[in-house]
C-alpha cells in the first residue's frame, strides 16, 4: 500500500540537512518556533534600551538620551535584520542551526547588558563606551560567519554571495571592535569613524548580493520569502509595541502608589492602552507581503526604513514611562515635555510610515497626506493643551487619538485606496 506515513508528518526531522536556499515562492511559509525563541532576546534590548531613553528624558539630558538611543536602537535592529534575512532564506531548523542560533541570542543578550555603559558613557562626556556592544556582536557574528559558511559549502546556487557576506562580516566586526577598543575621546574623529561604519554596514547587503540574481533569475540577492519577512518584521512591530505596554503599567502603578485609583490612573491606562492599539491597528493596514514578492528590490528601502519605526514604537514606550516618573515626581522637564515625550515618537512613526508606504508603492496619495496631518494635529492639540495647564492624563488621551485617524480613514475611504494600490503593484 502506497502514501506517506501520517505520523512521520508530525514528527521533526532529526540529523543535519543540506543547507539550501529556501523556495521563495513556497505556498505557506510560517514563522518557525525558533524564530520566535530568538525574538525574546529583543525583548529584553528593547526594554534596556527605553528604559535608559526613560531615565535620561526624565532627567532633561536631551542629547545623552537621543544619541545614545540612536547608537543602540541602530545596534539591536540591525543584529535583528542580519538574523531575520538569513533565516527567510535559508533557515533549516535542523540542530546545527538551532545551536548556533543560540550562540546568537547569547550575543544579543551580552550586547543589551552594555546598553546602560553606552548612554553613561555619553552622559558623563568621557570616552564613548560600547566595549560589551560589541563583544556581544563578536559573538553573534562567529555564529553568523558559521552559518554563512555552511551555505558556501552546501549551496552552489548561493556560494558567492554567502562567500560574500561571510567575508563582510569579518572584516567590519574587526573595525568595529578595533574603534570601541581604541575609546576614541576626539568627538568629532569620534561621529565620522561612527558614521562610516554605519554607512558601511548598510551598503555590506547590497555588496554581497550585487548581481546575485544571475544565480537565478526569479529572486533578488538570497531567496527569501516575502510573506515570512513581512510577517516576521510585523512580529518585531509587536514586541516594540510592547514597550507601550510596559509603560503604561509603570505610569498607573506610580499614580496609584501616590494618590489611588484617581481619574488621572483611569485616563493613562486608557491613554497608554488605546495608543498602543491604535499603532498596532495602523501598521497593519500597510499589506507589505504582496508587492515584496512582486518587487523584491524594494526590499533595501523597506527593510531598513523599518528601523525607524521600531525605535518610534520603542520610544513611545519611554516616553509613557517618562510619565510614570512625573506621577512619582522625578522628573526635570514638566507636563509640557512629558507629553512632548510621547508625542514626538508618535509623529516620527507616523512620518516614517507614509514613507515607507509611499517607497513601497512608489506614489505620493493626497489621501494620505490628509491622514499624516490629521495625526499630526492631534499630536499639537495635546502639546498646546499641556502648556495652557490641563492635566497629564487629558493631554494623553488627546494624543492617543492620533493613530485612530488613519484607522478611520481606513474603514471609512481608505480601504478603496489601499486595494487600487495593491493591485497596481502586485
Amino acid at each position: 500500500m502506497s502514501g506517506s506515513d501520517p505520523v512521520v508528518e508530525y514528527v521533526r526531522p532529526h540529523g543535519l540537512r543540506r543547507m539550501l536556499g529556501r523556495d521563495p515562492r513556497e505556498a505557506h511559509r510560517p514563522v518557525t518556533p525558533l524564530e520566535l525563541l530568538f525574538d525574546l532576546t529583543f525583548v529584553v534590548s528593547f526594554s534596556q534600551a527605553g528604559d535608559q531613553l526613560a531615565h535620561y528624558v526624565a532627567e532633561a539630558h536631551i542629547a545623552t538620551a537621543v544619541w545614545g538611543f540612536a547608537f543602540v536602537l541602530l545596534s539591536v535592529c540591525w543584529a535583528w535584520i542580519n538574523f531575520t534575512w538569513f533565516a527567510s532564506a535559508f533557515d533549516t531548523d535542523d540542530w546545527l542551526q538551532r545551536v548556533l542560533t543560540m550562540v546568537q541570542m547569547v550575543g544579543v543578550i551580552v550586547l543589551a547588558l552594555g546598553i546602560p555603559a553606552v548612554f553613561k558613557s555619553i552622559d558623563s562626556g568621557g570616552s564613548f563606551d560600547f566595549v560589551l556592544v560589541a563583544v556581544g556582536y563578536v559573538i553573534m557574528r562567529v555564529s553568523l560567519v558559521l552559518m554563512w559558511l555552511r551555505v558556501a559549502g552546501q549551496d552552489p546556487a548561493n556560494r558567492r554571495v554567502a562567500l560574500r557576506y561571510a567575508g563582510f562580516n569579518v572584516l567590519i566586526q574587526a573595525a568595529w571592535l578595533t574603534v570601541a577598543l581604541l575609546r576614541i575621546e576626539d568627538g568629532p574623529v569620534l561621529v565620522a569613524v561612527l558614521v562610516v561604519l554605519w554607512l558601511a554596514e548598510f551598503a555590506g547587503h547590497p555588496f554581497a548580493t550585487w548581481n546575485a540574481k544571475a544565480a537565478d533569475g526569479a529572486w533578488q540577492g538570497t531567496p527569501w520569502h516575502a510573506g515570512h519577512i513581512a510577517e516576521r518584521y510585523g512580529l518585531l512591530v509587536i514586541i516594540t509595541l510592547g514597550e507601550g505596554i510596559l509603560g503604561t503599567i509603570a505610569a498607573v502603578a506610580a499614580v496609584v502608589a501616590h494618590v489611588g485609583w484617581s481619574s488621572e490612573a483611569v485616563l493613562i491606562v486608557v491613554s497608554g492602552t488605546g495608543l498602543t492599539f491604535g499603532l498596532w491597528w495602523t501598521y497593519f493596514i500597510l499589506p507589505s507581503a504582496p508587492v515584496l514578492a512582486r518587487h523584491r528590490e524594494r526590499k533595501w528601502a523597506w527593510g531598513y526604513g523599518h528601523i525607524v519605526v521600531f525605535g518610534a514604537l520603542a520610544a513611545v514606550g519611554a516616553g509613557l514611562h517618562v510619565a510614570a516618573y512625573a506621577a512619582e515626581g522625578e522628573t526635570k522637564i514638566g507636563t509640557v515635555g512629558v507629553v512632548m515625550s510621547v508625542a514626538i515618537p508618535v509623529l516620527v512613526f507616523s512620518l516614517a510610515y507614509f514613507v515607507l508606504w509611499s517607497i513601497l508603492f512608489r506614489a505620493v496619495d493626497a489621501f494620505h497626506v490628509m491622514l499624516a496631518a490629521g495625526m499630526a494635529a492631534f499630536l499639537v492639540v495635546g502639546v498646546l493643551l499641556a502648556t495652557v495647564g490641563v492635566p497629564l492624563g487629558w493631554c494623553l488621551l488627546v494624543v492617543t487619538l492620533s493613530p485612530f485617524v488613519v484607522a478611520v480613514g481606513y474603514e471609512t475611504a481608505g480601504y478603496r485606496h489601499v486595494e487600487a494600490d495593491v493591485r497596481r503593484e502586485s
